[in-house]
């Protein structure tokens, strides 16, 4: 379980494909001793087991697997030597919850039809897939590439989010530009409530 505060930016530093599944070694700035094996990071919006956990070049490194599920539905399968990750690290009972609940399991990809910058914030559309527009609102809450953010405005497909300087410093959305794809969840309670109302 998540938030989708993003806590560091990771660099994935090898990729080794095996069979069905692809290791991704990530640097962090975590300290190694804070990361357990079978521990849960948060990786752009996905959930992942982390595997190996070491050093190199005084930074700390872990192994993460992505299964060919993973790879399919996200976009884990287009991650490279030198790719940066929003991470996040999983939630502890009494943490400050300061976005939403956010569960670490993509929904499916984003597209980014433009960007608007101006005083150093930028404004993003965004283009949801059609089965899963109809769980986002206007003001409500979507994480995409797990940074939980709240939706401006809505038409169709498409909605908007607005990105202050703060998360386009600290979080990979500065390089965010048109046409780029984004592993995106919608929110929890939208899901659940759009259950419970096909259910009557």
């Amino acid at each position: 379980m998540f938030t989708g505060i993003v806590t560091d930016i990771g660099e994935v530093v090898a990729v080794q494909d095996r069979d069905t599944l692809r290791r991704l070694t990530v640097a962090c700035r975590y300290p190694a001793a804070s990361i357990a094996l079978g521990a849960s990071i948060c990786h752009c919006g996905i959930c992942m087991t982390v595997v190996e956990i070491g050093e190199q070049d005084g930074r700390t490194v872990y192994a993460v697997d992505a299964a060919a599920e993973t790879l399919r539905l996200t976009t884990a399968g287009t991650w490279q030597v030198g790719t940066r990750l929003n991470l996040e690290r999983s939630l502890k009972i009494g943490d400050e919850l300061g976005g939403h609940i956010v569960t670490g399991h993509v929904d499916g990809l984003a597209e980014v039809i433009s960007r608007r910058d101006a005083d150093a914030q930028a404004t993003f559309v965004i283009r949801a897939p059609k089965a899963l527009a109809r769980f986002i609102a206007a003001k409500g809450s979507v994480a995409l590439d797990g940074t939980s953010l709240t939706v401006n405005t809505v038409e169709n497909d498409d909605f908007s989010v607005h990105i202050i300087p703060h998360t386009l410093a600290v979080t990979t959305w500065g390089a965010v530009k048109a046409g780029d794809r984004l592993n995106l969840e919608v929110d929890l309670m939208a899901r659940y409530a759009a259950r419970l109302a096909e259910a009557r």
